[in-house]
C-alpha cells in the first residue's frame, strides 16, 4: 500500500505539476504585465516628476558663490608635482569649486 502511495506521488510530481505550473504562469502573465504597467504610470513616473521638481527647487535656492578659503595645513598637500598641466592642478580641476594650495584661481586677497 505504501509503495502505491509513493508511486502515485512520483507520477503526480513529474507529470502534472510542471504542466499546471506552466499553465498558471501563462494565466498570470497578463495580470502581471497589467500590474507593472499600472505601477509605472501611478508610482514611478510621478516619483520621477517629484524628484525632478525637488532638484529644480533646491537649485533655485542654492548659492553659487565660492566658499571662503581657509588654508588648513592638512588639506591640498603636494609632495610632488602632478605629471599633467602646470603640475599644481588635479586631473579633474574645476577653478570655480576646487582651491589650489594658496587659494582660488583669479582671486587676489
Amino acid at each position: 500500500m505504501a509503495t502505491l502511495g509513493r508511486f502515485s506521488q512520483l507520477v503526480s510530481r513529474s507529470a502534472f505539476l510542471p504542466q499546471s505550473r506552466r499553465l498558471s504562469a501563462v494565466a498570470h502573465a497578463e495580470d502581471g504585465a497589467k500590474t507593472w504597467k499600472i505601477l509605472t504610470f501611478v508610482v514611478a513616473l510621478p516619483g520621477v516628476g517629484v524628484c525632478m521638481l525637488n532638484a529644480f527647487l533646491k537649485s533655485q535656492h542654492h548659492s553659487h558663490d565660492q566658499p571662503e578659503f581657509v588654508p588648513y595645513p592638512h588639506l591640498r598637500i603636494r609632495s610632488k608635482r602632478f605629471p599633467w598641466g602646470d603640475g599644481v592642478k588635479t586631473l579633474f580641476h574645476n577653478s570655480h569649486v576646487n582651491a589650489l594650495p594658496d587659494g582660488y584661481e583669479g582671486h587676489e586677497e
